[in-house]
């Protein structure tokens, strides 16, 4: 894997997505923030520019073909989506919902941030349910549309191609208000570190919210920086854009 200092961080993580491992080592956010280049990004966060690029150049970095994301088709990518991410989000909701709520009851008395932490969960929860709705019913359905367009002839949505244009955008928008969520949390959290009394139920919350976490840099790395632009090429060679 061939690193420059000119290259953005999400470019990295295209190239190879188990450079995101380094990247969170670090602090790094290669998903809504991952435009910027790697020297820049050691420089804002006081990071030396050639201990960063020889761990991501020694780091395990093979791409099998199940991972390789960069050159997977539009279509692929999208039941990717869909059975790993979409479903890991629909499934860990009403888990996590039912450990901060109980966490944040038995202990919020001592540690108050617990309730903050609730709150915030609750909220970026209801709003990643809709989002993942918008996703599946509206733009994934366009995307797939667009690429059996050869064999209809026409496509057959109503949705204007400024129509998809104003949907990616204001999808990205909402990446970007659940990450900077989950980075509250994050802080409120103490990045994720319980507390040394903490219970089992305590320290398992915590490990779930830094895991859900962890899931939804991948799965809007994947939607960002690769699945949008590849639909957006797409639209483009059709001359609908």
């Amino acid at each position: 894997m061939t690193i420059t200092e000119n290259q953005t961080v999400s470019e990295i993580v295209t190239q190879n997505i188990k450079a995101s491992h380094v990247f969170k080592r670090h602090g790094i956010d290669f998903c809504c923030g991952g435009n910027v280049s790697l020297k820049e990004v050691c420089r804002k966060k006081g990071i030396d520019y050639n201990n960063l690029s020889a761990q991501l150049q020694c780091f395990d970095l093979s791409v099998d073909k199940e991972s390789d994301f960069a050159n997977m088709e539009p279509g692929e990518l999208i039941n990717h989506i869909v059975k790993v991410h979409h479903s890991y989000v629909l499934e860990n909701i009403p888990i996590i919902i039912q450990y901060v709520q109980k966490v944040a009851k038995v202990h919020g008395h001592y540690y108050p941030r617990l309730h903050q932490i609730k709150n915030l969960f609750i909220e970026v929860s209801q709003e990643l349910e809709e989002h993942l709705t918008k996703e599946e019913t509206v733009l994934f359905p366009f995307i797939e549309e667009m690429l059996n367009e050869k064999e209809s002839g026409s496509l057959q949505s109503d949705l204007s191609t400024e129509d998809i244009k104003e949907c990616i955008s204001m999808l990205e928008e909402e990446h970007e208000r659940a990450g900077n969520i989950f980075k509250d949390i994050s802080i409120l959290s103490n990045n994720y570190t319980p507390p040394v009394d903490a219970c089992n139920t305590f320290k398992a919350l915590y490990d779930l919210l830094e895991e859900f976490e962890n899931d939804l840099h991948i799965h809007i790395h994947l939607e960002n920086n690769i699945l949008h632009p590849k639909a957006l090429a797409i639209a483009q060679k059709k001359n609908l854009v």
